[in-house]
């Protein structure tokens, strides 16, 4: 027997033209490089994306094609997202802090057609410009009085360029699994793996993300999301958030400037923003260094990386802000888990809540999580167990562009039952959080027992003179490995080797206790804001424990 209801395509056009209806007047406000502070409405923000529509197929680009985008969070950055996969083209969300080589990689994997480039991207097009020779087009995101020179060829002035097309364009109907976006994953190892996320999965992913015990979005908030459009797509704020009509602030190149973050949170009275940690911490040292605050913000959402416990406390205890950690991957649109209390929890102390605000939260509705042990076989929840962590679910890849498509294959990332392997370790809780211990690779090996090196981070991150720290393990003649903890020091401050090891013996188990401390500068990290362990195994690969010889 079959249902009686209409089946009615799930579209990406469709949330704009809802927004337009429903919320004409709500507001998009954002930095650019040629405007400190540009503002217009939903309304607004629909005309342009048809008019950029218009334009697209004045160019030539058809159903199918690849426009790849290298640009910030900003009003034209949201244009594109619509107006791009709303005509059933793919809106490719290109890295631009990723290395040249990379760039130019995923540019001519993915067939890019034509790239919409912002001003600050043109010199390092300009250097690649012989290496992407099938690119038949580049617009510049700018107005004709900012327009740069530039050697590039076939140039347009975006603003030029759509100010000449028609508002009206009728919005095409197809197949809500057809390709809406595309985004490489950042990977150390390895050429970049394209992701390529449907319709219908960025609408159930925005549903979902929208849930009360998940952001609670709506019409009455006003979001900044500092997660930068140019990966995973912002993490689905741009879609859930004209989905449900709240006022958007994007802070364009400035989202590492915590002056900046400060005054548009401040200004715009921002309630809801989102980034990953080390923005966090950026935000916190201006706020504490410049005494100002942050007093409409009631909600901080951090994922990418651990969150250190200092940042939550901060939050919560100078300026009554509620962290709210979550996990996922480019491979999950990226959403998976994410934190929230359950009924029974309402008399928990300040301590236990905390403790839950560490962990990476609760699966979403529409993932399923579970963790396996090395033959496959399911492990429980019950916080002592941990294992490789899978997922599956309708936003979840089961592949990747160009690669093979077969389960189990090397090139696959899904098994033979239709898991994605995530290539990260966890324990669940009885009640189901979720804690990442560590990535399968950078787990530590150490005489026949695994070491989470994300525990011995977050023990020495919440020592208040250390900034950042990152641990990896190194050769060890007895015990095959041990830990090794490479610090960054706040300004200023100073301690010894000794001091950080008896601090961190207090917390961890002794087999995590590193035996050596290191002290550098700065740490590397990836082109989205993750450690990088690899880089850091090359410079010290031949590192020795003091007196082990």
């Amino acid at each position: 027997m079959q249902a009686l209801m209409m089946n009615t395509q799930l579209m990406i056009s469709s949330i704009l033209k809802h927004g337009e209806r429903n919320y004409p007047t709500q507001e998009i406000v954002s930095v650019t490089a040629d405007n400190p502070r540009h503002r217009y409405t939903y309304k607004d923000f629909a005309t342009r994306s048809r008019q950029l529509a218009n334009a697209l197929a004045n160019l030539g680009a058809k159903f199918g094609d690849r426009i790849g985008t290298m640009a910030w969070n900003d009003y034209r950055h949201m244009e594109l997202y619509y107006g791009i996969s709303g005509s059933g083209m793919v809106c490719h969300m290109i890295n631009p802090k990723l290395f040249p080589e990379q760039i130019n990689y995923i540019i001519n994997h993915a067939e890019d057609r034509f790239l919409f480039v912002d001003v600050l991207v043109v010199p390092l097009l300009e250097a690649l410009k012989d290496h992407i020779s099938k690119v038949e087009g580049i617009v510049v995101l700018t107005s004709k009085e900012m327009m740069p020179e530039t050697s590039l060829p076939s140039v347009h002035c975006y603003e030029e360029l759509i100010s000449k097309e028609s508002d009206e364009f009728s919005w095409p109907d197809f197949d809500e699994n057809t390709a809406s976006s595309m985004c490489y994953t950042s990977g150390t190892t390895g050429n970049p793996k394209g992701v390529v996320y449907s319709h219908r999965s960025t609408l159930l992913h925005a549903y979902a993300g929208s849930l009360p015990d998940i952001t609670n979005a709506s019409c009455h908030e006003t979001c900044m999301p500092i997660v930068p459009m140019f990966h995973v797509n912002a993490w689905g704020v741009p879609y859930a958030g004209i989905m449900v009509g709240s006022k958007l602030v994007l802070p364009g190149p400035k989202m590492a400037d915590g002056e900046t973050l400060q005054d548009l949170i401040a200004s715009e009275n921002v309630t809801f923003s989102s980034g990953v940690p080390t923005i966090w911490m950026a935000l916190l040292d201006y706020l504490d260094q410049s005494g100002k605050s942050v007093d409409s913000l009631k909600v901080v959402t951090t994922g990418g990386a651990a969150c250190p416990r200092g940042i939550i406390e901060r939050f919560k205890q100078k300026h009554g802000a509620m962290v709210m950690q979550g996990w996922g991957m480019t491979e999950m649109s990226p959403l998976g888990t994410f934190f929230s209390l359950k009924p029974g929890m309402q008399d928990y102390t300040e301590e236990q809540v905390t403790e839950l605000q560490c962990k990476q939260g609760r699966a979403v509705f529409g993932v399923d999580i579970k963790i396996v042990d090395e033959d496959n076989n399911e492990l429980p929840w019950d916080g002592v167990a941990f294992g490789a962590l899978k997922v599956r679910g309708p936003w979840i890849a089961t592949g990747y562009y160009g690669l093979s498509q077969e389960p189990g294959s090397d090139d696959c990332p899904v098994d033979s039952d239709g898991w994605l392997n995530t290539g990260d370790v966890a324990v669940i809780t009885p009640e189901g959080y979720m804690q990442i211990t560590d990535r399968t690779k950078d787990v530590i090996k150490t005489g026949g027992e695994w070491v989470s090196s994300i525990d011995i981070e977050n023990a020495a991150a919440s020592h208040a003179d250390i900034a950042e720290a990152a641990a990896i393990g190194r050769y060890h003649p007895k015990w095959t490995e041990r830990p090794l903890l490479i610090v960054v020091m706040q300004p200023g401050k100073t301690l010894s080797s000794e001091e950080i090891i008896a601090y961190m013996s207090e917390s961890l188990h002794k087999w995590s206790v590193p035996d050596d401390v290191v002290f550098v500068d700065e740490l590397p990290h990836t082109a989205t804001g993750k450690l990088n362990k690899l880089a850091l195994r090359e410079k010290f690969k031949d590192y020795q424990f003091p007196g082990v010889a």
